[in-house]
C-alpha cells in the first residue's frame, strides 16, 4: 500500500524513480523505480512542466545507453518495463514534439547489443500498441500510424540489416566457440520478433521490396537451430497475408527451387530430430507455412489470371502429403483444410500432378481414420505426440471426432474427381477386415466384456481393441467414398457387380460382436443403393437386418444388455427405417414379408423393447405412405393399432391414466424395493405404457398423404381447398390418432400431476427421486464432457430408480412430442377438434407452477413451438391466442421470480450465508433458468416476429473516420415486422402487456445470449406495434430504463452492447419528440454532459435542421449513455489514462463551399468546354 501511495501522492517521483532505477540497485528495486517512472509517465505527463518531460525523457534514454547491465546479465522484466516507459511517451509527444525520436533510436542501437535489443522492444511494443491492441484514442493513434507508415522504408531497413548484421556475427563467433556469440542471437530474436508485429500490417511492397529479400532471408534462418522458430513465426505471417491479388504475386517466390529446399531441408531436420518440444513447435509452424502457401496459391491462380501452376508444384504436394502421414495427429489434421481447398480449386482440381495425389492422399487416410493416439495409451507412434497436444483423452476424443469429420469432407472432394479409385480401396480394405482374424488386444477392457467373452468362449472387442478400430475406420472410409461416387458418377458408370459382391459379402459374414456388428449394419447401409439395380437381393438384406434386431451375445440372458449390444439393435432398426424412408417404393413389393415378420417379433412381448418394436412399426407406416390409397391405408393402420387401441382404451388403463394415486401405484413408483438392481416387479406395466405412446408417436410422425397432389387426389386424401386456394389433406391415421386422444391428454394430466407435494410424498422410498433429472441431462445442461466411450460395455441403467427416471422423463417427452407432430400430421382435423384449446390449458399447462424448469424447457420446445408454427392463420383466434395469452403471462411471472431469487442470491454470496443447496446444484439452476429464459424468448419471437426481420448483421468498424463508432455494429433491418399471429396476439391488451414487459424485462436478466437475441430481434417490432397507441409517459420511460438496466448489466459485452445502445437510440429518437419523460431520464444518467444532451435535443427536434448521418447521431448519443454501460470487473477499478490530442499532422482537406465547383482557377469553367 506504501508503494501505491507513494506513486501517486509522491511530489518527487521523477528524481527518486531515477535514483532506485541505478544499475548498483537489485534487480528488484530498479524495478520499482522504474515502475514509478512509468506511473508518472501513464498518469502524471500531462501536467508536468515541459523541461521536466524533457528531463525525464533523456535521462531514460541514458539508461537505455549506459543504465542497463549487459544483454546477457539484464533481467527480462527490467527490459520489458524500460521499452514500455519509452513506448508510453513515444504515444504521447511522438511526432509532433519529439520528431528526432527515430533518430535517437537509432544512435542507441550503434552503441552495442545491449541497446539494439531494446529499441526491438521499443519498436515491438510501439506497433503492438498503435495497431494491434489500439489502445490510445483515435487521433493519436492515426498520427503515430501515418507517421510510422511514411518511415517503414527505413524502419523495415534498420530492422533487416539489423537482422543481417547480428546473424553474420553470430555465425562466425559460433563458428570459433566465441562466448559472446549468444548476445548476437539473442539481437536476432528480437529483431524477428519485431518483423513479426510489422509484417501483419505494413504495406505488402515492403515485404517483397529488393526482389523478396526478406523472404529469402527468412527461408536461410530456418535452418539455424536458434533462430528458425521466430523465422518461421515471421515467414508464416507474410505468407498468411490477404489483400490485393496483384500486390500478392510476388510472395509465389517460395515456390521457387531456393526457397523449397530450405523449407523441405529443415523439415527433414527437425523431423529427424525426435521429439524434442522446440522441435515440434517448429514443425507445426512450417506444417503452417506450407497450409498458408497452398491458400495463396489457390487465391492466385485462377481461370483469367497470369499466374500458371509453380514447376515446384509436385514437390510441394511430395512435402505437404509428409505433414499429412506424420505420427502426431495434430499435424495431420493441420493439413486438412489446405487438401480441401486444393481438391476444390478450378485449375488444380484438373492438374495431372494433383489428380496423382489423389490415391496417395486417400491411402494416407486410412491410416489417419484409425482411432489412435490416446495420450494415455503406448499403442502408436501418436501417443507420445498427443502428450504434448491434449490434456486429457476425453480432450483428444473430442479433437479426433471433429477431425474424422473434416477428413469425411475433404475424401469426399478427393473421390469427386476420382471416385473409381476411392471406391477400389473401399472394397480392398472391406475384403480384408471381412477376412482378418479378430484381435481384442490386450484384457484391459472392462469387466462386463470379460464376462461375455468368458461365456460365449470367444474374445470380444472394447473400443480400444486393434480390431474394432479398423474396422471402425473402414466403415468410416467406404461410407464416405461409397456415398459420393453414387453422387458423382452417371447411372450406367456405377459399377454394379463390384458393389453386389461386396455386398454379398457383408450379408454373408457373421459375428457375435456387438462392435464389429454394428460396423458390418453400416456397412449393409452404405452398399444398399446397389440393391436399386439387383431389387432381388432386397431380402437377404432384411433378414440380416431383422436378425440383427434381436441380436443378444449370450441367448436367453438374464442379465441387463450392455449399450453395444442395445446400440446393435437400435442400430438395426433405424437401418430400417431409413431403407423404407429413402427407397419406399423398392421395399413396397416385399411389403408382406416386410409386416408377416413384423408381426412374428411383436407377438412376444419380451423380445424387443418398446423403443425397437416402435421402430418397426414406423418402418411399415412408412411403406404403406405408398400405397396412395387412403381407404387401403387406413384399414393397415387400423389393424396395425389395434392391439395399442385394446390395451389404451382398456377400462384399467382409463382408470390408471386418469388417476395419479393409480398411476403411482401401476407403475410400481410407490414401491420400496430390496433389490434395486435385480428386482423390478412393475416393469412390464411400464412398459406396456411407452409402448403405447410410442406407437402413436410414430404413426403420428410417419402416416402422411402423397406428396403429389394428383396422386393424392386419385388416392382419396384430397377434401378441399382453403380460401387461399392451397389444398386440404386427410390423413388416414387420424381416426386412429384422435380415438386414443383424450386418455393422451388424461395422462399428460396426470404426469404434470405428479409434481404436486402430495403425489411426490407417495413415491416410495426407492423411488423417492423418481421425477428428478437424468444424470446425464445434468451432465449437458453444465457442459460437462460425458465420460469416455468404456460405457459401451457397461450395462445402460444400473438401478430400478434409474430405469424409472427414465421411463418419467423418455414418457413426458414423448407425449409432447405427439402434441408437437398432431398439427402438421393430422392439420384441419386436429385444429378443429372441439374445445381443444381448453382441454390443453386443462392438461399441457395443468399444474405449471410445480413442473420443474427441466421438464418445462421440452415441453416449449417440442409441443408449444411446432404447433404455433403450423398452426394455419383460420386458427389463431380459436386455438392459439386463448393458450398462447395465459401461458406468456404465467412464464413473464414464473422467469421474473426465478430471476429475482437468483439476484438475491448473487448479492448474499457476498454475506457468506449459509445455505444447504450446494454450488453444484446452485449453477445447475442457475443454469436451467438461463436454458428456459432462452426458450421462453425464443418461442415469443418465433410466435412475434417474421422469419426475414431475425437477421442481423454484424460487422467490424472500418479504419479511419469512424473508428470511434460502435465495436459491433448490430442493426435489423427495417423489415422486422409483426407476424399475422404477432399482430393477433398484440390485439388482447392483457397478452399485449404481458410480452413487452417479458422482453424488456429480460434485457437486464444475466443472460447474454438471450438479451441480444431479444434486443436485435424482438423489442422493437413490438414496441413499433403499439407506438400508434397513446403510450402512458411512465409506460414510455419504463421502456427506455430497461434498455438502459441492460446496458448496465451487459454492457461489458461488445455485441450486446453494441445491440443495446442501438435499441435505445431508436426509442430515444422515436418517442423523445412526443414525450419530454425522456430526456428527464437522460438527465439522471451519471456523468451525463448537458450541453451534449441539449445540442442532441435540438437536431433531434428541429426538423429544418439538416440531418446529420444515422451513424454520426448514434455515435452522438452512445457517447451521452457511456455512464449506463456496465464494464467488467476488470475494468471497474481500473485507473484511466488521458492521453492527450496533439496539433492533427494529417487532416483532410475539405473544399470551400463557396468555390463553384464549374470554374477552374482561371476563370474558365466546365461550361466552356460546350460553348461553340
Amino acid at each position: 500500500q506504501f508503494c501505491e501511495e507513494f506513486k501517486e501522492k509522491c511530489p518527487i517521483c521523477v528524481p527518486c524513480g531515477l535514483k532506485l532505477a541505478e544499475k548498483t540497485q537489485t534487480a528488484i528495486v530498479r524495478h520499482f523505480g522504474l515502475q514509478i517512472l512509468e506511473h508518472v509517465v501513464k498518469f502524471r505527463w500531462n501536467n508536468m512542466p515541459r523541461l521536466e518531460k524533457v528531463y525525464l525523457k533523456n535521462n531514460v534514454m541514458g539508461l537505455i545507453s549506459s543504465g542497463t547491465q549487459s544483454i546477457l546479465e539484464e533481467e527480462s522484466h527490467i527490459k520489458d518495463v524500460l521499452s514500455r516507459i519509452v513506448v508510453e511517451m513515444i504515444k504521447r509527444e511522438w511526432p509532433q514534439h519529439w520528431p528526432d525520436m527515430l533518430k535517437e533510436l537509432d544512435t542507441l542501437s550503434k552503441q552495442g547489443e545491449t541497446q539494439t535489443e531494446l529499441v526491438m522492444f521499443i519498436l515491438l511494443r510501439l506497433a503492438e500498441d498503435v495497431v494491434t491492441f489500439q489502445t490510445l484514442p483515435t487521433q493519436r493513434r492515426r498520427d503515430i500510424q501515418q507517421t510510422l507508415t511514411q518511415n517503414m522504408e527505413k524502419i523495415f531497413s534498420f530492422l533487416l540489416t539489423t537482422l543481417q548484421q547480428n546473424v553474420n556475427k553470430y555465425r562466425r563467433m559460433v563458428r570459433v566457440s566465441f562466448p559472446w556469440a549468444q548476445a548476437n542471437c539473442r539481437v536476432g530474436i528480437a529483431a524477428l520478433n519485431t518483423l513479426a508485429g510489422y509484417i501483419d500490417w505494413v504495406a505488402l511492397s515492403h515485404i517483397t521490396a529488393d526482389n523478396c529479400k526478406l523472404l529469402e532471408m527468412l527461408c536461410l534462418l530456418l535452418n539455424e537451430p536458434e533462430l528458425q522458430i521466430g523465422a518461421a513465426e515471421c515467414l508464416l505471417i507474410a505468407v498468411s497475408r490477404k489483400g490485393k491479388l496483384e500486390d500478392r504475386k510476388p510472395l509465389m517466390v517460395l515456390f521457387g527451387d531456393v526457397a523449397m529446399h530450405y523449407i523441405l531441408s529443415a523439415a527433414q531436420t527437425a523431423d529427424r530430430e525426435g521429439l524434442v518440444e522446440k522441435h515440434y513447435v517448429f514443425l507445426k509452424r512450417l506444417c503452417q507455412v506450407l497450409c498458408a502457401l497452398g491458400s495463396q496459391l489457390c487465391a492466385l491462380l485462377g481461370s483469367d489470371s497470369d499466374v500458371e501452376t509453380p514447376a515446384n508444384f509436385g514437390k510441394y504436394l511430395d512435402s505437404f502429403l509428409a505433414f499429412t502421414t506424420h505420427p502426431s495427429q495434430f499435424l495431420r489434421s493441420s493439413t486438412q483444410i489446405t487438401w480441401g481447398a486444393l481438391f476444390r480449386h478450378e485449375v488444380l482440381s484438373r492438374d495431372p500432378l494433383l489428380l496423382a495425389m489423389i490415391p496417395k492422399y486417400l491411402r494416407a487416410s486410412m491410416t489417419n481414420l484409425v482411432k489412435v493416439g490416446f495420450p494415455s495409451k503406448t499403442d502408436s507412434p501418436s501417443c507420445e505426440y498427443s502428450r504434448f497436444d491434449f490434456d486429457s483423452d476425453e480432450d483428444f476424443n473430442a479433437f479426433f471426432n471433429s477431425f474424422r469429420a473434416q477428413q469425411g469432407e475433404v475424401m469426399r472432394m478427393a473421390c469427386r474427381l476420382d471416385p473409381r479409385t476411392g471406391f477400389q480401396m473401399a472394397g480392398e480394405w472391406l475384403k480384408y477386415q471381412l477376412t482378418a482374424p479378430v484381435d481384442t488386444g490386450p484384457m484391459n477392457c472392462n469387466s462386463s466384456v470379460f464376462f461375455l467373452s468368458a461365456k460365449t468362449g470367444e474374445g470380444l472387442c472394447c473400443i480400444f481393441s486393434p480390431s474394432f478400430v479398423q474396422w471402425d475406420a473402414m466403415t468410416f472410409f467406404s461410407e464416405s467414398v461409397i456415398s459420393q461416387m453414387f453422387r458423382t458418377l452417371d447411372k450406367d458408370e456405377i459399377p454394379v457387380n463390384d458393389g453386389i459382391d461386396l455386398l454379398q459379402l457383408v450379408l454373408n459374414f457373421e459375428t457375435k460382436d456387438p462392435l464389429i456388428l454394428s460396423c458390418v449394419l453400416t456397412n449393409v447401409s452404405a452398399l444398399f443403393p446397389f440393391v436399386t439395380y439387383r431389387p432381388e437381393y432386397l431380402p437377404q438384406v432384411l433378414s440380416k437386418l431383422f436378425a440383427s434386431v434381436t441380436f443378444e451375445v449370450i441367448e436367453e440372458s438374464k442379465a441387463p444388455r450392455t449399450r453395444a449390444v442395445k446400440n446393435v439393435r437400435r442400430h438395426a432398426c433405424s437401418s430400417i427405417i431409413k431403407m423404407c424412408r429413402d427407397y419406399p417404393q423398392l421395399v413396397l413389393p416385399n411389403f408382406e414379408m416386410l409386416y408377416n415378420h413384423v408381426k412374428q417379433l411383436l407377438s412376444n412381448e419380451l423380445l424387443l423393447t418398446q423403443m425397437e418394436k416402435c421402430a418397426l412399426m414406423e418402418a411399415l407406416v412408412l411403406i404403406s405412405n405408398q400405397f396412395k390409397d387412403y381407404e387401403r391405408q387406413k384399414a393397415f393402420l387400423e389393424e396395425l393399432m389395434a392391439p395399442v387401441a385394446g390395451l389404451w382404451l382398456s377400462p384399467e388403463m382409463q382408470r390408471v391414466l386418469s388417476d395419479p394415486e393409480a398411476f403411482i401405484s401401476y407403475v410400481g413408483a410407490d414401491n420400496k424395493i430390496a433389490d434395486p438392481v435385480l428386482e423390478d416387479p412393475s416393469g412390464l406395466n411400464r412398459s406396456r405404457i411407452s409402448f403405447c405412446v410410442y406407437t402413436i408417436l410414430g404413426v403420428v410422425k410417419r402416416a402422411r398423404w402423397p406428396a403429389s397432389t394428383e396422386e393424392a387426389k386419385a388416392g382419396g386424401f384430397l377434401v378441399g381447398y382453403m380460401p387461399s386456394g392451397s389444398p386440404v389433406y386427410r390423413n388416414p391415421c387420424t381416426e386412429q390418432v384422435l380415438k386414443l386422444f383424450d386418455n393422451l391428454l388424461a395422462l399428460i394430466r396426470t404426469h404434470n400431476n405428479l409434481y404436486t407435494p402430495e403425489m411426490v410424498a407417495r413415491l416410495g422410498d426407492t423411488f423417492a427421486k423418481a421425477l428428478d433429472m437424468l444424470e446425464v441431462e445434468k451432465n449437458a445442461i453444465l457442459g460437462l464432457p460425458q465420460p469416455l466411450l468404456e460405457l459401451y460395455d457397461s450395462p445402460v441403467y444400473k438401478t430400478v430408480l434409474e430405469r424409472m427416471q427414465g421411463f418419467f422423463c423418455t414418457l413426458y417427452d414423448n407425449c409432447f412430442h405427439i402434441l408437437g407432430n398432431a398439427g402438421p400430421s393430422m392439420q384441419q382435423d386436429f385444429y378443429t377438434v372441439e374445445g381443444l384449446a381448453s382441454q390443453l390449458l386443462s392438461s399441457a399447462f395443468n399444474n405449471l407452477d410445480n413442473i420443474p424448469d427441466y421438464r418445462l424447457r421440452p415441453m416449449l420446445r417440442v409441443f408449444v413451438k411446432p404447433l404455433v408454427l403450423s398452426c394455419p392463420s383460420e386458427y389463431y383466434e380459436t386455438l392459439v391466442c386463448p393458450m398462447l395469452g395465459p401461458l406468456f403471462t404465467y412464464l413473464h411471472m414464473r422467469l421474473s421470480q426465478k430471476w429475482q431469487v437468483i439476484n438475491q442470491r448473487s448479492m448474499l454470496c457476498e454475506d457468506d450465508a449459509a445455505d444447504d443447496n450446494p454450488e453444484s446444484q446452485e449453477m445447475l439452476e442457475e443454469q436451467l433458468v438461463r436454458l428456459l429464459t432462452r426458450e421462453v424468448m425464443d418461442l415469443i419471437t418465433v410466435c412475434c416476429v417474421s422469419k426475414k426481420g431475425v437477421e442481423h448483421n454484424t460487422t467490424a468498424a472500418v479504419d479511419g473516420d469512424d473508428d470511434e463508432a460502435m465495436a459491433t455494429e448490430v442493426t435489423p433491418p427495417a423489415s422486422a415486422e409483426l407476424t399475422e399471429l404477432g399482430k393477433c396476439l398484440t390485439k388482447q391488451e392483457d397478452v399485449c402487456t404481458a410480452l413487452l414487459i417479458t422482453a424488456y424485462t429480460s434485457l437486464s436478466w444475466k443472460d447474454t445470449l438471450s438479451c441480444q437475441r431479444t434486443t436485435t430481434q424482438l423489442c422493437w417490432p413490438l414496441l413499433k406495434q403499439v407506438l400508434p397507441g397513446n403510450l402512458l409517459p411512465d409506460a414510455v420511460s419504463w421502456f427506455f430504463v430497461s434498455v438502459l438496466k441492460g446496458l448496465q448489466t451487459h454492457g461489458q459485452h461488445d455485441g450486446c452492447m453494441a445491440a443495446l445502445v442501438h435499441l435505445a437510440f431508436q426509442i430515444y429518437e422515436a418517442l423523445r419528440p412526443r414525450y419530454t419523460e425522456l430526456k428527464a431520464v437522460m438527465e439522471h444518467i451519471p456523468d451525463i454532459q448537458r450541453d451534449s444532451l441539449e445540442q442532441f435535443d435540438s437536431k433531434l427536434l428541429n426538423p429544418t435542421l439538416q440531418k446529420v448521418a444515422d451513424k454520426r447521431r448514434k455515435d452522438h448519443f452512445k457517447r451521452l449513455i457511456t455512464g449506463c454501460i456496465g464494464k467488467s470487473l476488470g475494468e471497474q477499478f481500473r485507473k484511466e489514462v488521458h492521453i492527450r490530442n496533439l496539433p492533427s499532422l494529417f487532416k483532410k482537406v475539405k473544399p470551400s463551399l463557396e468555390t463553384n465547383v464549374l470554374e477552374n482557377e482561371d476563370g474558365e469553367g466546365l461550361t466552356a468546354l460546350f460553348e461553340p
